[in-house]
């Protein structure tokens, strides 16, 4: 198996609501998404995925999303003020854990084609959470 990673920075704050510590009050992270990719086989140019081709497709999206952008989960009471005030905001359906953003760059890198196994995202240099496919289970 081969594979490649691209990596992504990108500014974001967020709060967890429901979180019982001081992670439930806005604040920010310098984010950087490490977007692992994987192929038994390597195209005609001896590659898993061209690099630039990978982030060509994800960076635009992941700027639009969230960089220097509040991500909030639906129900926040502080999204209509924000909204109101002209600020950067995107909804999301679930708590905008470290957990859940991955899941979500996941999904749009698996959307638009790229063979996506894992993306890592470090919310700060000590702290990372992922989400990928499943591994099989050593024999």
């Amino acid at each position: 198996m081969y594979s490649v990673s691209i990596e992504i920075s990108f500014c974001y704050g967020h709060r967890l609501q429901a979180y019982d510590g001081i992670c439930k009050h806005l604040h920010g992270h310098n984010g950087r998404a490490i977007v692992s990719m994987a192929s038994e086989a390597l195209d005609a140019q001896g590659m898993v995925f061209d690099f630039r081709a990978a982030k060509d497709a994800l960076k635009s999206w992941i700027d639009e999303q969230f960089d220097h952008t509040l991500i909030l989960e639906r129900g926040d009471p502080v999204l209509k003020l924000l909204q109101d005030a002209g600020e950067r905001v995107t909804v999301v359906e679930v708590p905008p854990t470290a957990e859940n953003i991955a899941r979500l760059i996941f999904d749009r890198a698996e959307a638009v084609g790229l063979p996506v196994i894992e993306v890592a995202l470090w919310e700060t240099d000590r702290c990372c959470a992922s989400y990928g496919v499943a591994r099989p289970s050593p024999s």
